[in-house]
């Protein structure tokens, strides 16, 4: 794989990414709806709140961040291929000199830049404001909370399987809107284990932790191999299967 082609696609993906302003809007809308609530709930606790109920609200706000990278690649990644096929700009990328893993792999790094950089900042951020506003015992509540690493160390994989769901449905789909709705029904699984974590059907052990993390990353793995087997150029530029060697599409006809 060659760098510098990898890196020519990164910077082409991103570049569409910034003209396009209902992904830029959706990006940083979808962090504030999902956070704002938990945070606000965070802010408003008074004394008279118990360790418990802290805890409670401070671990729904460290798992309401770990939507955000789920969330977000669905808007960009869906639109990676379906997009610039209804643009027309679809088969002269596919018809450059760049290998198939190349674009795949620079659609996929341009999806996780941004969907892991807004993560990490809006991170910060809820960070920022819970230990200037917040009283400190809910500051401490939220450093403490099991969730804590989990978010951190999962971001990255949670973004990666979207990004390779994403990108799979738009390489199948024709329209870019069925494909952002397919994609978002695609992270349904991880937004379940993230619903059973806040509900603490799941705890937050470091043992669970690893396990999972470790299962997640076999899920992105195969999920990357799994893509590249659709991400057929042929099959892109011409909407059909490719033949197989030794195969014909047609029947011999009689003479």
């Amino acid at each position: 794989m060659n760098r510098a082609r990898t890196g020519a696609v990164v910077r082409k993906e991103l570049a569409d990414i910034r003209r396009s302003r209902f992904v830029v809007i959706t990006m940083l809308a979808i962090p504030l709806v999902y956070v704002s609530i938990p945070v606000f709930l965070l802010l408003t606790q008074n004394s008279s709140a118990t360790s418990t109920q802290l805890a409670q609200v401070a671990g729904g706000v460290l798992t309401d961040l770990m939507l955000v990278p789920l969330l977000i690649p669905v808007f960009i990644a869906t639109s990676s291929v379906v997009g610039e096929r209804e643009q027309g700009t679809l088969e002269p990328v596919l018809t450059t000199p760049v290998r198939r893993e190349e674009i795949l792999t620079g659609k996929a790094v341009a999806c996780a830049i941004p969907a892991i950089g807004v993560t990490y900042l809006m991170m910060g951020a809820v960070f920022a404001i819970i230990a200037v506003f917040a009283m400190p015992a809910a500051a401490s509540a939220v450093w403490h909370a099991p969730e804590l690493p989990v978010d951190i160390v999962f971001v990255p994989l949670l973004a990666a399987w979207s990004i390779w769901v994403g990108v799979a449905i738009s390489a199948k789909a024709s329209d870019i809107r069925v494909a952002t709705q397919l994609g978002a029904l695609g992270t349904l699984p991880a937004i379940g284990f993230i619903i059973l974590a806040d509900v603490k059907v799941i705890s937050s052990t470091l043992l669970m932790v690893i396990v999972l993390g470790a299962v997640l990353l076999v899920l992105d793995i195969g999920a990357y191999r799994v893509v590249s087997r659709l991400f057929n150029t042929e099959r892109l530029i011409t909407g059909t299967k490719p033949i197989r060697a030794g195969k014909s599409r047609f029947r011999d006809a009689p003479v």
